[in-house]
């Protein structure tokens, strides 16, 4: 590990392990201020393209930074061997995940809520697509949350690509969030984060039901392909139809007809998602909260 890193921070406990490495929370006497810090061993990585997204990683985060909906860079430190380690701290985020707030709802989640996650989601993919860089991995175990719990950090730029150079044609992603021209060896752009954010967003409104599904990955990959976006009554009883047209938009097998995050925020769908959801919610009136008091 780093001499440098354990000079300026104390490393602490693990809280959480990645594909590439292990993140700790650290500390610097320095201000004071609590870090987390990813640790990646050179050494496993095997695959060149992977060698050089999480060499690259750390001048991603500081090209996006800052952003509030970004995870925040603090600073790097890589070893000149290839042999040795590969440390990023950044913003140390609160310990819950997208991930965990789906599977703690247990079922679908409030379209307000949905709404606003989506929104902070978009806005920060957005950023990012502005300054010409793809996630290529965004799921909700790589959204994070600040401390108090209310905002959304996108985070793990581990798989990272800046397109100045063209459109990417290398196969990288999550299945069950992995869009199909990765899969089929098309060149893509950034459009396949916002295949990934669709998913997601069906995935809250469906009770954690992921839309292409299958006994492994190959099956899983086959129907992603297919794209066959269906929307079952059981699931989606109380989505609203804006909410089910936003998704479509969203996870549109052709690249060219899906809308940008740009466009998903610029047309005001996410907007009038939430001013629809809040007048699902009915409130009873005051004439009936008298009848109830009298």
């Amino acid at each position: 590990m780093s001499g440098a890193l354990r000079n300026k921070y104390q490393l602490l406990e693990e809280i959480g392990r990645g594909r590439f490495g292990i993140i700790f929370r650290c500390y610097s006497a320095d201000n004071g201020c609590f870090y987390a810090a990813k640790v990646i061993d050179k050494s496993t990585l095997d695959d060149s393209t992977d060698r050089a997204c999480l060499e690259n990683e750390p001048k991603i985060m500081a090209l996006l930074s800052p952003h509030p909906n970004i995870v925040s860079i603090v600073g790097a430190f890589d070893s000149s061997s290839s042999d040795g380690s590969l440390a990023v701290v950044m913003e140390l985020c609160g310990p819950q995940t997208l991930y965990d707030r789906i599977a703690r709802a247990g079922r679908a989640m409030q379209e307000p809520d949905v709404a606003s996650l989506m929104k902070q989601l978009l806005l920060g993919v957005a950023h990012c697509h502005r300054l010409g860089v793809a996630h290529r991995d965004i799921k909700p175990e790589n959204v994070f949350f600040d401390q108090r719990g209310a905002t959304l950090k996108l985070g793990d730029f581990g798989s990272a690509v800046w397109l100045g150079g063209g459109p990417a044609s290398d196969v990288v992603g999550t299945p069950y969030y992995v869009a199909p021209e990765i899969l089929t060896g098309r060149e893509y752009g950034e459009k396949v984060d916002v295949w990934s954010c669709g998913v997601i967003l069906y995935i809250m409104l469906s009770g954690g039901i992921p839309p292409f599904y299958g006994e492994s990955a190959e099956e899983i990959f086959s129907a992603v392909v297919r794209a066959n976006l269906r929307f079952p009554p059981k699931l989606f009883r109380s989505a609203s139809a804006s909410a089910k047209d936003l998704i479509r938009k969203m996870v549109c097998r052709d690249a060219s007809r899906r809308i940008s995050a740009e466009q998903a925020l610029s047309e005001h769908q996410i907007y009038s998602l939430i001013s629809l959801a809040f007048c699902l919610l009915k409130k009873p009136s005051s004439s009936s909260s008298n009848k109830h008091q009298s």
